[in-house]
């Protein structure tokens, strides 16, 4: 075996070892291990909102057996629901202001809907007796709140990479490998979402 074939794997070992010390040294790493953290935050988010939108149908039809004549509120529930499922808001689109403005809205009146219709209830005593509807409130009351833990959790994990792509001296490795900061929930909803709204059926 020649001496050269013997030291192209070598140098090509430390090269690979210098290169990996360095991305590790820079920042890359953690980037990269930050940004996994915030997509996974967020595909909670998207999987709690899911499952609030899951119990909306069986929702709406045990109310309609007792309120069939309040369709403006109804209408309104399925409305808000089909805008809320439009809007699907990936890890990767994360970025961009307008679309997690957009996605923010559309859950927002999807619970404006629902309080709506939780407030129904309170004019129909046979129907905030119905079982199915005791258990669809617990389903709710639930899921809201873990729509509020997994909110706030994204929002930490945001301003966690946030924090690493602005610091010194990561934000240079963030520039050289185009990571940007990535979109917030906006002050005034973060403030809001803090706790889960209350979901009262007069009990």
């Amino acid at each position: 075996m020649s001496r050269q074939s013997i030291l192209k794997p070598l140098l090509l070992s430390v090269v690979l070892s210098g290169s990996a010390v360095g991305l590790s040294g820079c920042g890359y790493n953690t980037l990269q291990a930050q940004d996994e953290q915030v997509a996974a935050a967020w595909s909670e988010v998207v999987n709690q909102y899911q499952r609030r939108a899951d119990l909306v149908p069986n929702l709406v039809e045990v109310v309609k057996q007792y309120a069939s004549h309040e369709q403006d509120v109804l209408t309104d529930v399925a409305e808000a629901r089909s805008r809320a499922g439009s809007i699907q808001l990936t890890p990767e689109a994360l970025n961009d202001p307008q679309a997690m403005e957009n996605y923010q809205e559309a859950q927002a009146q999807m619970t404006g809907a629902l309080s709506r219709l939780m407030a129904v209830s309170e004019r129909y005593p046979d129907l905030k007796a119905d079982q199915r509807f005791a258990d669809l409130q617990a389903q709710l009351e639930g899921t809201e709140n873990r729509i509020t833990v997994a909110r706030n959790r994204y929002i930490q994990e945001v301003q966690t990479y946030n924090t690493t792509v602005r610091q010194f001296p990561t934000n240079l490795t963030a520039k050289v490998f185009g990571l940007d900061a990535k979109q917030n929930f906006s002050v005034d909803n973060e403030k809001e979402i803090s706790t889960a709204p209350k979901v009262d059926f007069g009990e």
